[in-house]
């Protein structure tokens, strides 16, 4: 019986333990992140029970015809045209949806839309953020900065 009985407790600690090992051992999105193209980063944080990105830098941050800071010149709402892109947030709260992964919306100063969206770890340092419009969908992927 006492054989049995530590071959049951065995089997429970391990089924307890295991969640607890996969969380610990998936990587996690937190921390800065350059984009494919390489002209921006991002700061991914926790926010509520999700995740935000926010722009930190630009590889080009004054614009060229202007000679000022880079706006969201392609924003369709005139009263958020005239925000910086630096410290622009491209989605906040997305949620969780499977181990590494997340989903929500994000937004694309390149052409002022906001799209559905998925963020996945798929790396220690790469990142696939996917966006689609109906069935069309495209996505690139980041790498994580420093550590």
């Amino acid at each position: 019986m006492a054989c049995k009985l530590g071959f049951v407790i065995a089997i429970i600690a391990t089924a307890f333990a295991a969640p607890a090992a996969h969380a610990q051992g998936a990587p996690e999105p937190f921390g800065v992140w350059q984009t494919q193209a390489g002209d921006a980063r991002v700061k991914i944080s926790k926010c509520g029970g999700g995740i935000c990105g926010v722009v930190v830098s630009l590889r080009d941050p004054i614009d060229p015809m202007t000679g000022k800071p880079q706006v969201d010149n392609k924003n369709p709402n005139p009263s958020l045209a005239n925000r910086p892109i630096i410290g622009l947030p491209l989605f906040s709260a997305m949620q969780p949806v499977a181990a590494g992964k997340w989903s929500g919306q994000i937004y694309n100063a390149d052409d002022g839309g906001t799209y559905a969206s998925s963020v996945s770890v798929t790396g220690e340092s790469m990142l696939r953020v996917e966006g689609c419009v109906g069935a069309l969908c495209g996505g690139e992927t980041w790498t994580r900065v420093g550590r």
